[in-house]
């Protein structure tokens, strides 16, 4: 696959060596790209690295961790930073598969270890800097007759003298985003401009935001799960496209918008749609879309789709996160931390760990 003047080739491994396991978290922000900034999670991940570690090593799976004796509360004490210093320590202990679980861009510092024998579970971040661009990802989609919501951007330089050409009310949220961080909904032209003069002089998104036709129906999220090998009821099976975990119904919006997961957790306000709904043409068409998507953008790990309908019932695809996240509840304190993958996965029959192995199963080498 051509990417520049680097061509990565990516493997499926199925090697019969022994995987040692290092998790890795955001240390830092991503770089600015184009004037734009995608803002970091406090935590860097670190807390859903956290829970994928445990889950592992109380599974057998054989993980190495920073230190010798973990603490089951301090999150860092499980993940290694995603910087050259944080990857060089998880491999002199021994590592040889690395979690991405970190924000991934052009140039990042992992892909500069990809000519070593290791391998990986996540994406290829050359990919993930392309298609974290909402705008830019949503017009190839609309280009491959993918149903999104009407949109457009406005920048700082144009703040003062913008036209629209979407009808209020209007969804408002960064280009490069993060689940609905800095998501918000406008009803007219005075509350758009308030909401920009905030944006922009608080500069935690860059120079240009993104706004969408809002939607009033049923919001849903879908996860979809690229092609591998996964075991499902007992049974291994080759799976050679992108496939849709059950669809996941949101609800108790906060003015429109479902609030962000570090301020709710997910299971207050989310559930797996009725088996009657799930088995709806409406629901298997929105699942075809999002395959035709997922492979569209050459998936090499889950990502989350969310969609929402309108008036009519029918569905758009209105936000495409390349890293999920992963959160489980692996340890004591962390037992309300389903993630919208994992609600999804127990309908099928997986819990937590059967989720992080049908992952792990999905690891893949790169030779430049």
């Amino acid at each position: 696959m051509p990417f520049g003047t680097t061509t990565f080739v990516i493997l499926n491994i199925s090697y019969n060596i022994v995987q040692t396991i290092a998790i890795l978290y955001q240390a830092k922000l991503p770089p600015i790209k184009d004037g734009i900034q995608k803002p970091k999670k406090p935590s860097g991940y670190s807390d859903s690295g956290a829970d994928i570690a445990y889950e592992l090593k109380k599974n057998g799976i054989e993980i190495v961790t920073p230190i010798e004796n973990p603490n089951i509360e301090n999150d860092k004490d499980w993940v290694f930073p995603d910087t050259k210093k944080g990857i060089k320590a998880a491999l002199k202990k021994g590592a040889n598969i690395f979690w991405l679980n970190t924000i991934l861009y052009k140039d990042h510092i992992i892909e500069s270890f990809f000519d070593r024998d290791i391998q990986f579970v996540g994406q290829i971040p050359i990919q993930v800097d392309l298609y974290d661009d909402k705008f830019y990802t949503n017009q190839l989609l609309r280009e491959n007759k993918i149903p999104i919501p009407k949109a457009q951007l406005i920048s700082i330089e144009n703040q003062a003298n913008y036209s629209l050409n979407i009808d209020f009310p209007l969804v408002v949220k960064p280009i490069r985003g993060r689940g609905s961080q800095g998501v918000y909904l406008v009803k007219n032209k005075k509350e758009l401009d308030e909401r920009l003069k905030i944006i922009f002089s608080k500069n935690e998104y860059g120079n240009s935001v993104y706004v969408e036709q809002y939607l009033s129906g049923q919001e849903i999220t879908i996860t979809v799960m690229p092609a591998g090998i996964y075991n499902i009821e007992n049974q291994s099976k080759k799976i050679i496209k992108p496939w849709c975990l059950p669809a996941v119904k949101r609800v108790n919006h906060d003015n429109g918008i479902a609030p962000y997961n570090g301020i709710v957790a997910v299971m207050e306000n989310s559930s797996v749609l009725e088996n009657s709904e799930l088995s709806s043409q409406t629901i298997i068409e929105t699942y075809q879309k999002c395959e035709i998507a997922a492979e569209l953008l050459n998936i090499k790990a889950p990502i989350r789709i969310d969609c929402r309908s309108n008036k009519k019932g029918k569905y758009f695809l209105f936000d495409l996160n390349m890293k999920p996240n992963m959160t489980g509840p692996s340890r004591p304190q962390r037992k309300n931390q389903d993630s919208l993958t994992l609600l999804a996965s127990r309908k099928i029959g997986w819990n937590y760990i059967d989720l992080l192995k049908n992952m792990l199963n999905q690891n893949w080498k790169a030779s430049r």
